[in-house]
Formats: structure tokens, sequence, C-alpha cells
């Protein structure tokens, strides 16, 4: 069923990332296609956004992408709303900076690493370029998260003023509908992290396996995104330390083919220092899975709002999660992480 919305037209300014094809997807299926335009930064061909009416890309190439460029500018001029998701792109900074009345309708979905990964110190004295970075985010119009701590750094440390809206975002964030099969094993299958981000602190987490009283588990570690120095040596390490129980997923996988991989792993070890990898976590606590997390992130706090055990990654242990917080886990995460939700939830944005 469609669901229609009344005007306005709403521009949607992307990078490609996995998480937009079935994000356009979502809005096609259950908003009027005509009102919402997206144009597409980065990487065509890994994301590809092919066969989507009104999906445009910003073409590589001087010509091409200046001319790209000039009709985004015309059409941040003539949308009602638009919405940035990341504020990863910096010609858009730019514009947003010398343009700054777009500012009060732009609507910033907020990702995680636009968020903390450019923060300098507050100590430190901003260079230009971060000058611009942090008048857009001072003077954005709307807020756009599922993890309130994130609105709260926002405004200690750039000063946001925009208004707050609670919102999953994107179809990656809910939780799957897989019936996840109890199978007894005898090896306890252990993920760490979820990409080649160094912000995943893998390495320290190897330290801690290596020293636990048994060796009757296997590493899995997703290393298919993010720094591929970084995961280089975290391959290297994790062969040395574990040998042949160490398994690095190099290559991207559809999200089916991830979701049942996740279904397979019992316990999960995100060391993040930043909110990160909320898909994964959301899934995994979905499917009744132990979940290791530092507790001074922004993850912890939305969790804890939300009534759901997790365990503290300083105390690392690979003992089964209790039945009781297993079922009692599923059943919030399966009512706050829906897609009827989600739904709900954009045609806020859209419309009110």
């Amino acid at each position: 069923m469609v669901c229609l919305v009344s005007r306005p037209r709403i521009l949607h300014i992307c990078r490609a990332e996995k998480f937009i094809p079935p994000f356009i997807d979502l809005v096609y299926t259950n908003f009027d296609p005509g009102l919402h335009q997206f144009v597409i930064f980065g990487d065509h061909q890994k994301f590809s956004i092919e066969d989507r009416v009104g999906a445009y890309r910003i073409e590589n190439g001087f010509l091409r992408k200046t001319a790209g460029k000039a009709r985004l500018i015309a059409q941040m001029h003539r949308a009602d709303r638009i919405i940035l998701h990341g504020l990863f792109t910096r010609s858009v900074i730019k514009m947003l900076f010398l343009m700054p009345w777009l500012l009060r309708k732009t609507y910033w979905f907020i990702w995680g690493k636009d968020l903390y990964g450019k923060r300098e110190r507050v100590d430190s004295k901003p260079g230009l370029k971060d000058f611009s970075r942090r008048f857009v985010i001072r003077n954005m119009g709307h807020l756009v998260t599922h993890v309130p701590g994130d609105i709260e750094l926002a405004r200690i440390w750039y000063g946001a003023s925009g208004t707050a809206h609670q919102c999953l975002m994107y179809t990656s964030n809910l939780v799957p509908e897989l019936q996840v099969d109890e199978l007894s094993r005898d090896v306890v299958a252990v993920q760490v992290g979820n990409s080649a981000d160094p912000s995943n602190n893998h390495l320290e987490v190897f330290d801690q396996l290596a020293s636990l009283p048994t060796d009757n588990f296997r590493v899995f570690v997703p290393l298919s995104y993010g720094d591929k120095r970084h995961a280089r040596r975290v391959i290297d390490e994790g062969k040395r330390l574990f040998g042949d129980r160490f398994v690095p997923l190099v290559d991207f996988l559809p999200p089916d083919n991830y979701q049942e991989f996740l279904a397979a792993i019992d316990v999960a070890v995100f060391n993040h220092n930043r909110q990160q990898g909320l898909g994964n976590l959301i899934s995994l606590l979905g499917m009744g899975k132990k979940v290791f997390l530092r507790p001074d992130i922004s993850t912890a706090s939305l969790l804890n709002s939300l009534g759901i055990e997790w365990f503290d990654v300083s105390k690392l242990d690979l003992s089964p999660i209790g039945e009781l917080s297993k079922a009692h886990n599923v059943r919030k995460v399966r009512q706050a992480y829906s897609k009827a939700n989600l739904i709900a939830q954009l045609d806020e944005i859209f419309t009110g």
C-alpha cells in the first residue's frame, strides 16, 4: 500500500553506502515517490541505484561533476525539506555554509562517524574547513537519530540548536524477520567489531580473548569496509593469536547472507570508543545474542533507556546469556525496532 503524503517535496542528499538503496526502496514503497528526489555522491558501482526513478548520481569528471553540483544547488532551493544522509561530503558542507538560509529546512540524519570522526579537541583552534563544518552543524534546523546521546553530544561539542527527531532512519536498524534456530555447539562463535574502522579496537579484544582459560571458540571479524591498512593488521594479529580459529570476513555480503552470519554468532564484542555498528547490534540483540560494549558510549545509554541488558567489555567471558535475559532482550528490541515504527517516524519527518 502506498501512503500518500501531502506536499512537500523532499530532497535527499546521500553518499553511496549499503544503507541507501534499501532506504530508497522503502520510501518508494510506502510514500509518494513523486515527492522524493535522491542525489548520490560516491561509488555508484558498489552500491547501485540503477532503475530507481528520481535518484541521480553526481558523476565523475570535472564538467559532469560541476554540472551535477549546479543542478543540486537548484534542487536544494526548490525543495521544501533537505535530508542529509550523513554529513560527509565536503562540497555539500560548503554549499550550506555559503547559503545558510537553506539550513533551517535541512535535516541531518546522524550516522555516527560524521559526528565523532572529525571533532577537534575543545581546546584546539579549528581550521577554516572545520569552521564551516561547525557553523553548519550549529545552525542545522533539524537533528535526526535514534540515539539521544548523539544529539546531546552535537549540542555540547558544536552548539547545535536544531530540533531533535527520534527516528530509526534505515532498514539496517530494524530487527530482521529471521527465524533463529537454537543450535547446540561445542565451539563458541565470537564476533569482534563490525568493520575495519580502527575505532573497533579489535586488538584489545584479541588480547582479552587470548588470555581466557579456554580455546573452545572461533573469532569472526567483519572487515569488508573501513580502513584497509588496519584490516591487514587485524588479520595478521588474528592469525598469529588464534590460527585457524580466526575467520576474517573480507568480502561484502548481501543483507540476507549477513543476517544469516549474525544468526550463527553466540557472543558479540563491540569495543568501539564511539557509537557505531548499531545495525549489527540491534540485529544481534533481537536474535537473543550476548553483546559486550563499552559502558561510556551513547549506545550503552540508549540500551539502558530501553531496558535492554548488555555486558561490559572489560569483563569479557564466553558464558551463554541467561534464557530470561535473552527473551527479555528479544521482546524489547522487537518492540522498539520494527518496520512499522520506522515508517511512522519517517512520515512525521516528511510531513510534520
